[in-house]
């Protein structure tokens, strides 16, 4: 039996041809979803969601308040934010695929030796989206976000995705298009189609199909070029397209084919090698789902009616791919979930119907419509960004300041910060740096690095007094240091200026780095030194973890930056 193709493409109404064994709920909450996706990971009203949707401002409030429970969504007054926890369906899908862990290191690569931005693209419909970019950083940069859906007849692998289309394809390409003249389904896209009409794209599909490359000549808008090549798997099927993009002031189309076309087909040919290997001798990181269905009960217990368990239930079978197949079962479903199979089925049955999974009958697998829900708006993000609405958090509980810095040469450096309203309280601002040595963000992270390394940081450091109790002596500092690794956190108490007493603990990334430290800063008389481990640390590390958590399920398949 061939594969199911989704029975609405990008844009249509929710319930439109609904099986009669759809979930209702979960169809609702992923139309949620998809508005706050096309909000750019800006904030949405719950009026604007109502108005939006078309539901009852009840429903829409219990969807909110579901997904809020989830740890999808953030919920800030009466607007609705996506979090970076929504990122994990999508990181099911790259993982089921395999395609960004094992083709990344090779595109990382060939970018590097051709200081161009190269990138990785799959089909979805009559779609393109982008699953892999390594990026070159220069003033006019050219990327497009993990995720971004892009017409495949105004991009180059469109035209090779297209040559392996047969007739119902280009009917439903043609449908779907005279549907929405306009692209609005392609929010990244500059508007309009006029100059890229049907017989244009036949005849690029035409040449891709018997050149085996394809090229855009700012078709996606003025002043970027690309090439492209596919990567095929063994039994011929494309698996993705290998496209280097440029600009207009650094090579033309042609220049581009003619420069680099040996070199990209020699990289795919070292791609698809890879991609023949049996799965279980590849690299890549395989886990092992968590069980949805205690955590979606103890969620409805504790919230009642408020939480829809059913909405839970069926984003928590999307997450069920991320083990390292990437096709399961029913059966497989309903173990990595812990739900009933009727349960399992009837959500993949609403999720087919959505096109986000398909299926040939017996395996369902996840298609990459999946990475519109968090990817376009979250593939941006950074570790400030993430770490704000927690700092505003530990700040409101311990009513003292919260704050997050990074190791600037020998400082310390604020990326990301929340202030107490207090008449006496700690006034720093974002970007503020400050020597290393005596704070305690800096001792939290100075005891991360290796001996060598701190070691030749203190040597050449300029230990000055700066207050009443500056520790200053190498050896003294040191041992001091040893003993925050040790413990796992510093407090420090008037070594920066008098009457500051703060207390830190590491940030960690998803290889155990501490990549920033994140203290509670006060007046030495609001707190004693006991008082700060009592009532001060143990929300402060677990704030931490919180912020770990979410950065570990974004830095999973997109590059981070501090801020």
């Amino acid at each position: 039996m061939p594969p199911t193709r989704p029975e609405r493409g990008p844009g249509a109404p929710p319930g439109t041809g609904a099986p009669d064994e759809a979930v209702a709920p979960l169809m609702r909450g992923l139309a949620v979803l998809e508005l706050l996706a096309g909000a750019d990971g800006g904030p949405v009203s719950l009026s604007g969601l109502e108005k939006a949707t078309g539901l009852a401002r009840s429903t829409v409030d219990r969807i909110a308040a579901t997904l809020a429970r989830l740890g999808y969504v953030r919920l800030d007054g009466r607007d609705v934010v996506v979090a970076p926890r929504l990122l994990e369906p999508g990181n099911a899908y790259l993982a089921s695929t395999g395609l960004p862990a094992l083709l990344g290191p090779p595109a990382n690569a060939l970018a590097d030796e051709l200081d161009e931005s190269v990138s990785l693209a799959v089909p979805d419909g009559d779609g393109v989206r982008f699953v892999h970019q390594a990026t070159r950083r220069r003033a006019m940069s050219l990327s497009f976000r993990i995720g971004d859906l892009l017409p495949a007849e105004r991009t180059a692998p469109g035209a090779l995705f297209a040559a392996d289309w047969e007739a119902d394809d280009w009917e439903a390409w043609r449908t779907y298009r005279a549907a929405d003249p306009d692209g609005s389904r392609f929010p990244s896209m500059p508007a309009g189609r006029d100059g890229h009409p049907e017989e244009d794209f036949r005849r690029r599909t035409e040449t891709a199909l018997r050149e085996g490359w394809a090229t855009d000549d700012q078709m996606i808008e003025p002043g970027l070029v690309a090439l492209s090549v596919p990567v095929r798997r063994p039994d011929g099927r494309t698996a993705c397209v290998l496209s280097v993009v440029s600009h207009t002031s650094r090579s033309t189309a042609d220049g581009l084919r003619e420069a680099l076309l040996d070199r990209l087909r020699a990289t795919a040919s070292g791609m698809e090698k890879a991609l023949a290997r049996p799965r279980d001798e590849r690299t890549g990181e395989h886990r092992v789902p968590e069980p949805l269905a205690g955590r979606a009960a103890a969620s409805k217990q504790e919230l009642g009616r408020e939480f829809i368990e059913s909405l839970a239930r069926g984003l928590g079978v999307l997450t069920a791919f991320g083990a390292g197949a990437e096709r399961l079962t029913l059966a497989e479903v309903a173990q990595a979930t812990g739900l009933a199979r009727a349960t399992a089925r009837r959500a993949l049955i609403t999720l087919t119907h959505l096109g986000y999974t398909e299926t040939d009958g017996r395996h369902h697998w996840l298609t990459p419509r999946v990475l519109g829900l968090a990817h376009p708006a979250l593939s941006r993000t950074t570790l400030a960004r993430i770490a704000r609405p927690h700092l505003a958090r530990l700040s409101s509980s311990v009513k003292d300041s919260a704050s997050l810095a990074v190791l600037s040469d020998d400082c310390v450096q604020y990326v990301a910060r929340a202030a107490t309203r207090r008449v006496m309280s700690v006034n720093i601002t974002v970007g503020t740096r400050f020597p290393a040595f005596a704070t305690s963000l800096g001792r939290v992270l100075l005891a991360d690095l290796p001996h060598p390394v701190r070691n030749a940081f203190l040597d050449g450091a300029d230990l000055r007094v700066l207050a009443p109790r500056t520790l200053t002596g190498t050896a003294e500092l040191g041992a001091e240091i040893d003993r925050v690794g040790e413990q796992g956190y510093a407090l420090v108490d008037e070594e920066l200026e008098a009457g500051l007493r703060s207390i830190a603990v590491p940030v960690r990334d998803r290889t155990g780095a501490a990549v920033a430290a994140l203290n509670v800063a006060m007046h030495s008389s609001s707190r004693t030194r006991r008082q700060c481990l009592d009532e001060v640390l143990p929300p402060l590390r677990s704030t931490a973890s919180a912020i770990e958590e979410e950065l570990r399920i974004a830095a999973r398949f997109l590059e981070i930056a501090v801020m």
